[in-house]
C-alpha cells in the first residue's frame, strides 16, 4: 500500500528492549508483524494485537554476545516456510533463527569486524556488510563469496530485484554495484559516509548519507535527483509497497515522509538518534531510537492511539533537551527570540520549526500542518543567551561549552582545542576533531576516553555502564570505521600481416566425433542416450596445436630486434628448437636445465616482441617435467605473476591469448594444478577483464580456464571457489558471443553444479538460468543446445 497523503499519528508506543532500537524488518508471519534487534544483545518478534491497535511481543531471541545493530527477514521456502530471522552484531557473527525459536539455528561466522547491515534475495541468499569494509554473500550456512573493493565500514547493502545485482554502500563514500560478484559501477557523489539504501524498482534506487542528503541513482550511473530536508545524518531510508514514496530518519531526531520528492510531513522523537525504520504492508511505519522505544505511526483513524497515549508522547517529546548543533539551530540569542505571542500566527509548511523565550528558556515548536497547531518538541539546551558566569559555559569560538579542554598532540607539538557540551557524544566529538586537525585516527580511543574521564560520564539522557558500547560510547556512529572485432582467424599474422604465423593458432572446427574442445579426435566419449553427456567434466582442456617451424622462424626473426641485453646466441636458439621438438613430440626425454633457463629469458623479452616465446612456453608447458619446474613451490609464484601481467586489457592481443592457453594448459599435471587453484583468485580477477575483448580466440580462451577451474573445483569441496568460479562463468557469459566459448561456459557451468545443491541454489541467486536459456535454440553448433538444456535440467 502506497502512502496515500494523509498525516500520520502515533499508533502505540512499544516498551521492552533496555537500550537502543538499531535496527527493524518487517516479518510476513504473523501477518503485520516486524522483527526489532537492539544494543541490548537481543532480537524480538511483535505481531499485532487483538485489536490491531498494538502490538506484542511474541518472543526474544538471543545468540549474540554483543551489541545486534542489524536485521532482515530471509524470505519463506520450504524448508522453512515462515521465513528465518537473520541478525548482525558487534561480534562480528550473523545468527541465524527460525520465528518460534529464541535460539540461533545457526550462527554464520567470517567478517573479522561489525555486522552492520543484511540484506535477504531469492533463494535464501543472503548479503551482509562489515566495518571490515567487505560484504559478503551467504546461501543456507555457507559464505559464497566475499565483495572486496570498499575503502572503509559497508554500512548498507541490499539485493536488487534483478538476480545477480547487489548494491553496498560505505563510509568511503560511494556505492558500489556488483554483477554475480563482480564490482560494475561505483556510483560517487555523497560528500560523507553512505547510510542507507532503498530499491525502488530494477532500475533505480535512493541512498541517504551522513552529509544529510537523498539520492535517487539510475543502476546505470545516473545521479537523477537530490533531497534535502533532514538537517544532520541520515541513518534509514525505507520505501513505501508499491510506491516510490519513502521515509527517512536522521540524528536530527526526526522521522520524514517524503511523497513525489518532497518531504510532506516531519515527525519529531523524544530520542536523539533515530536509528531505524520499517514500512509495514498497511503502510504503517514502524521506528526504532536510541531511548529503547519503537513508536509506529499510522494515517489510520482506526489504528491511531487514544488521546491519554497520545498527550503522553507529546509531554515526553515536550521535555526533551535538544542540542542547538545537532539540531542545526545556528546561535541563539534568548534576547532577541519573540516571546509565545509567536505561536499565534500559523506555520507555512508541515515541520517547520519555531523558536520561543518562555520564562528565560528556549523553547522549540514544530508545525503540524495536519493537525493545525504548533507542537512543542522540546526546550534548547547550550543556548548562547546566558553568560558564562551565570551558565558556568565556557566560550570558544563565539559559542558555549560544557567543557573546552587543551589537547596536546605530541611533547614540544602544537596543541589543540576541544570543545564539548555534555549533551555530546564523546566517540563522535573525538572522531570530528581529529578530522578537524588532521590528525592520526588511531588517537581516537584515546581522545574519547579523555573527554569521559574529565568530565566524570555526564550525559544528557539515560546510559548503562555494563552496556557502553566500546566503539562509540552512546550508542552514536563514529564515521568510517572498523573499490574493430574479426570473424574467425585472421588470415595474416596480426603482427607483420604475412600470413606466416598466428600465435598459438587455435585449431579448425573439429569434425564429428572429434573432441569438441581441441579437435584432435583424442578424445572421445560414448554414453548411452538421456544420460549426462558432459557432466561433470574429468580432465583439463589443452592448447595443443602447433607449427615448430613457423614458431622458431618467428622467433629467430624478432631476436634481432631484442634488446642486446636480451638478445640469445645461435646456441641458445638451438637450445629452444631442440627443446620445442621435445615437448612436441611428447618425448619421454626432459628438457635440461639451460633449456628451461634460455625459455625463462626468452619470455621476458619486451612485450611487443615476446608472443613467439610465449607460444614455445604454451607448448612447453605441458611436458611433465617443465610444468614442475615452472610451477614448483620456489618459482611458482613469480611465474604465475609474470604471466598475469599479460593479462592487462590493454596489452596486445596475442600476449594476452597466449597468456591464457598458457594457464590453461598448466592445469594438465598435479604441481601445475595445484599452482593455478592456490592463485585462482588472483588469475581469475585479472583473466575477466580481458571479456570487453573483440577477439574470440580470447575469448574462448578465457571460457577454457573457467572450465579447467570448474574441472578442478568439482573435485573438492570449495564453495567459496565455486562461487568466484560461477561468478565468472556468470559475467563473461554476459558479454562473449562466439559459441565455441558459450558451449565451454555452459560445460564448465553444468561441471560446477553437477552434485552440489549449494552451488545449484547459488547459480539460480545469481540468474544464471534465465541467462542461459537463450542458448537452448541455438540450432548449430547442436552441442550448444545440447548442453544447455542439460546445464537447464540440473538447475
Amino acid at each position: 500500500m502506497a502512502a496515500a497523503g494523509g498525516t500520520y499519528r502515533l499508533r502505540c508506543s512499544l516498551v521492552g528492549h533496555e537500550l537502543d532500537v538499531r535496527g527493524l524488518s518487517c516479518s510476513p508471519f504473523p501477518a503485520g508483524s516486524f522483527v526489532s534487534v537492539s544494543r541490548d544483545r537481543t532480537a524480538r518478534l511483535w505481531a499485532p494485537d487483538s485489536l490491531n491497535r498494538g502490538f506484542t511481543e511474541v518472543h526474544c531471541m538471543s545468540g549474540h554476545s554483543n551489541f545486534v545493530s542489524c536485521v532482515c527477514v530471509i524470505p519463506p521456502s520450504e524448508l522453512y516456510p515462515r521465513g528465518l530471522i537473520a541478525t548482525g552484531s558487534n561480534d562480528n557473527n550473523i545468527c541465524i533463527f527460525a520465528l518460534d525459536n529464541s535460539a540461533p539455528l545457526y550462527v554464520l561466522k567470517g567478517h573479522k569486524n561489525t555486522v552492520c547491515s543484511l540484506s535477504s534475495g531469492k533463494f535464501g541468499t543472503l548479503l551482509s556488510g562489515s566495518w571490515d569494509t567487505t560484504a559478503k554473500v551467504w546461501l543456507n550456512d555457507k559464505c559464497m563469496m566475499t565483495l572486496q573493493g570498499h575503502t572503509a565500514a559497508v554500512w548498507a547493502v541490499k539485493i536488487l530485484p534483478e538476480q545477480g545485482l547487489m548494491l553496498t554502500g560505505s563510509a568511503d563514500k560511494t556505492i558500489k554495484l556488483w554483477k554475480a560478484g563482480r564490482c560494475e559501477r561505483t556510483f560517487t557523489g555523497h560528500e560523507d559516509c553512505v547510510r542507507g539504501l532503498a530499491i525502488l524498482s530494477e532500475t533505480e534506487f535512493l541512498s541517504c548519507a551522513n552529509d544529510a542528503s537523498i539520492r535517487k541513482w539510475q543502476v546505470s550511473g545516473e545521479c537523477l535527483e537530490v533531497y534535502y530536508g533532514h538537517t544532520n545524518y541520515i541513518y534509514c531510508i525505507s520505501v513505501f509497497p508499491q510506491s516510490k514514496d519513502f521515509v527517512t530518519t536522521s540524528e536530527d531526531r526526526s522521522l520524514r515522509i517524503w511523497r513525489k520528492g518532497e518531504c510532506t510531513q516531519t515527525i519529531r522523537l523524544p530520542a536523539q538518534s533515530i536509528w531505524c525504520c520499517c514500512v509495514l504492508d498497511n503502510g504503517d511505519l514502524v521506528v526504532g531510537a536510541s531511548d529503547g522505544i519503537i513508536r509506529v505511526f499510522t494515517e489510520s483513524l482506526e489504528r491511531t492511539a487514544n488521546l491519554e497515549e497520545i498527550q503522553a508522547f507529546e509531554n515526553e517529546l515536550s521535555q526533551a533537551k535538544i542540542d542547538p548543533q545537532t539540531a542545526d539551530l545556528g546561535d541563539i540569542s534568548v534576547d532577541e527570540l519573540p516571546g509565545r505571542e509567536h505561536l499565534d500566527e500559523p506555520g507555512t509548511r508541515d515541520g517547520q520549526t519555531r523558536l520561543i523565550k518562555s520564562n528565560g528558556k528556549v523553547e522549540a515548536y514544530q508545525w503540524s500542518a495536519g493537525e493545525g497547531r504548533w507542537m512543542k518538541i522540546g526546550d534548547v539546551v547550550g543556548s548562547s543567551g546566558a553568560t558564562q558566569q551565570t551558565s558556568g559555559k565556557v566560550l570558544f569560538e563565539g559559542r558555549e561549552y560544557d567543557y573546552v579542554f587543551t589537547i596536546d598532540v605530541n611533547e614540544g607539538g602544537p596543541s589543540h582545542k576541544l570543545p564539548y557540551n555534555i549533551s555530546d557524544d564523546p566517540w563522535l566529538t573525538a572522531y570530528n576533531f581529529l578530522q578537524k586537525n588532521d590528525l592520526n585516527p588511531m588517537f581516537l580511543d584515546q581522545v574519547a576516553k579523555f573527554i569521559i574521564d574529565n568530565t566524570k560520564g555526564q550525559t544528557l539522557g539515560p546510559t548503562n555502564a555494563e552496556f557502553s558500547d566500546p566503539f562509540t560510547g552512546g550508542g552514536r556512529y563514529v564515521p568510517g570505521s572498523s573499490s574493430e572485432s574479426r570473424e574467425g582467424l585472421p588470415a595474416a599474422d596480426p603482427f607483420t600481416g604475412t600470413g606466416r604465423y598466428v600465435p598459438g593458432s587455435a585449431p579448425a572446427a573439429p569434425a564429428s566425433g572429434a573432441d569438441p574442445f581441441t579437435g584432435t579426435g583424442a578424445y572421445k566419449l560414448t554414453i548411452p542416450k538421456n544420460e549426462n553427456i558432459y557432466f561433470p567434466k574429468k580432465e583439463a582442456v589443452a592448447f595443443d596445436q602447433a607449427n615448430p617451424t613457423q614458431i622458431m622462424g618467428k622467433l629467430k626473426e624478432l631476436n634481432r630486434s631484442a634488446p642486446a641485453e636480451q638478445q640469445l646466441t645461435e646456441d641458445d636458439l638451438d637450445l629452444l628448437e631442440k627443446m620445442l621438438s621435445i615437448t612436441c613430440n611428447t618425448s619421454s626425454e626432459a628438457p635440461t636445465a639451460q633449456q628451461l633457463q634460455t625459455l625463462w629469458k626468452a619470455i621476458n623479452w619486451p612485450n611487443d616482441i615476446v608472443f613467439p616465446a610465449l607460444d614455445i612456453l604454451r607448448l612447453s608447458i605441458r611436458h611433465p617435467s617443465v610444468n614442475e619446474s615452472f610451477c614448483s613451490e620456489k618459482d611458482g609464484l613469480q611465474f604465475s605473476s609474470h604471466l598475469i601481467q599479460f593479462l592487462n586489457p590493454g596489452g596486445k592481443q596475442a600476449n594476452q591469448m597466449l597468456a591464457l592457453r598458457i594457464l590453461c594448459n598448466c592445469f594438465i599435471h598435479p604441481v601445475g594444478q595445484k599452482l593455478m587453484m592456490s592463485q585462482g583468485d588472483l588469475i581469475m580477477s585479472q583473466a575477466i577483464e580481458l571479456k570487453i575483448s573483440s577477439n574470440k580466440n580470447i575469448h574462448i580462451a578465457l571460457a577454457t580456464l573457467a572450465l579447467n577451474y570448474a574441472v578442478c573445483l568439482h573435485k573438492i569441496n570449495n564453495i567459496e571457489g565455486k562461487a568466484q568460479c560461477l561468478s565468472v562463468i556468470s559475467t563473461v557469459m554476459e558479454i562473449v558471443q562466439d559459441l565455441e566459448a558459450i558451449f565451454r561456459l555452459l560445460v564448465a557451468l553444468g561441471t560446477l553444479i553437477s552434485g552440489d545443491s549449494d552451488a545449484v541454489q547459488l547459480a539460480k541467486s545469481l540468474g544464471v538460468d534465465s541467462q542461459i536459456k537463450k542458448y537452448s535454440s541455438v540450432s548449430e553448433p547442436a552441442k550448444v543446445n545440447e548442453c544447455c538444456r542439460l546445464v537447464l535440467n540440473l538447475l
